[in-house]
């Protein structure tokens, strides 16, 4: 079995080519060259995407993310061996598996509990905004250049303490359990009270961030965390 064949991009499962070659048992450059050579067809299953990504060796490679219809497309265009033979059944397995779980959390989106922990998230995520409208300024005050990043830099800092996120999604919080959406809640509390404590205080914009950091990551500590769709953490 292949780790982490296929993934969750922008709420979709996708193949990546380098995993695919290995998977083969061919050359990168080789799954690369039947992409372009039949680029019209594969793009008439949807649009290709690229990445960069480590290979083994930890050198950054380019590699294309098929989906799941161009990954059985490039499947077809290899002839069968054992080797592919097992490893067409391996990806047929585990496309399957990642869309099952995908369609249990557009499931999970009508169930009265999610509905209500996701609007109350959004009243609790509205609030956190505006102190964190108030911080930019804050920050902008005493120097800071790039003040506006701390929309993003805070929740990737939550979400990278809380959860293991295997794959991208457009948004996080849509396929996060009720209880996860809860946790988020009361993290972002935490983060909160520490800018507000922090400007009340007149400390410096960066270590404001760091003490936000730190009430987080104890939080983390005490909470344990945990995977974005539990159950896409399948053992290979």
């Amino acid at each position: 079995m292949v780790d982490g064949l296929v993934k969750i991009i922008n709420d979709e499962p996708r193949a990546g080519t380098w995993l695919i070659a290995k998977g083969f048992e061919r050359e990168h450059k080789h799954i690369l060259r039947l992409v372009s050579n039949y680029n019209s067809d594969f793009l008439d299953f949807g649009a290709l995407k690229t990445q960069k990504s480590k290979s083994t060796g930890g050198r950054p490679v380019n590699e294309i993310l098929l989906n799941e219809n161009q990954t059985m497309f490039l499947g077809t265009l290899l002839r069968n061996s054992d080797i592919v033979v097992k490893f067409k059944k391996e990806l047929i397995i585990k496309f399957d598996q990642i869309i099952k779980e995908l369609n249990k959390t557009k499931e999970m989106q009508k169930d009265d509990k999610w509905i209500a922990s996701r609007k109350q998230g959004k009243l609790i995520r509205l609030e956190a905004t505006d102190c964190i409208k108030d911080f930019i300024v804050y920050a902008e005050s005493q120097g800071s250049k790039n003040g506006k990043m701390y929309y993003t830099s805070l929740t990737r800092m939550m979400n990278g303490l809380l959860f293991i996120v295997d794959g991208k999604f457009k948004n996080l919080r849509n396929v996060m359990s009720p209880r996860q959406l809860m946790t988020v809640s009361s993290a972002e509390q935490i983060i909160e009270k520490a800018l507000k404590k922090g400007m009340k205080n007149n400390m410096f914009y960066k270590d404001i961030y760091k003490l936000a950091k730190e009430n987080v990551g104890i939080f983390a500590e005490l909470h344990g965390k945990s995977s974005v769709i539990e159950s896409l953490k399948i053992k290979e």
